[in-house]
């Protein structure tokens, strides 16, 4: 089975024979696939009334556990935005009533951001439809073809994940 990133490779080899355009043939796909899944991640939001960024942050906040609260320090270093974002972020999901802002009592001047039950409720029902828009991505592996990917793929991303601050 062709792609288009066959297409590209065979078109850059037979310009550029003087180059390894190796490396396209897979990360390009992985670029294509990474546009896929935006796709796919917008249509699950869009339907639970949800930008990407406010599910990133909702969805970091349930997987605190109970009682679903994080600081902003800490929402800033699973989110990887800065810290002026974060709190422009707070205040628009505080506005909505999907989070609430609490006093930090291990802190006087600090505070912690809860999910709110509604924030929790599209939060769980935006997950559940990304997952099923992210199997039917994935429908064509198999459930070894898909652990041997994911194995591949984290010995490329885990360095970047592990990189000091």
């Amino acid at each position: 089975m062709e792609d288009e990133v066959d297409r590209l490779v065979a078109a850059w080899r037979r310009e550029r024979p003087d180059l390894d355009v190796e490396p396209l043939e897979v990360l390009s796909r992985v670029s294509r696939l990474a546009r896929h899944l935006d796709r796919a991640r917008r249509i699950a939001f869009s339907e639970h009334e949800l930008e990407p960024w406010e599910f990133d942050v909702l969805t970091a906040l349930r997987r605190a556990g109970t009682p679903y609260q994080l600081s902003p320090g800490q929402l800033l270093t699973q989110t990887l935005v800065t810290s002026g974002t974060m709190t422009n972020r707070i205040d628009r999901l505080a506005k909505k009533g999907l989070v609430e802002r609490l006093p930090d009592p291990s802190d006087r001047r600090g505070v912690l951001v809860r999910l709110t039950a509604e924030g929790r409720d599209r939060g769980d029902s935006a997950l559940a439809g990304l997952l099923a828009q992210e199997r039917a991505i994935l429908a064509e592996l198999s459930p070894l073809q898909r652990g041997e990917l994911a194995s591949l793929l984290r010995q490329l991303t885990a360095p970047f994940d592990n990189i000091p601050t």
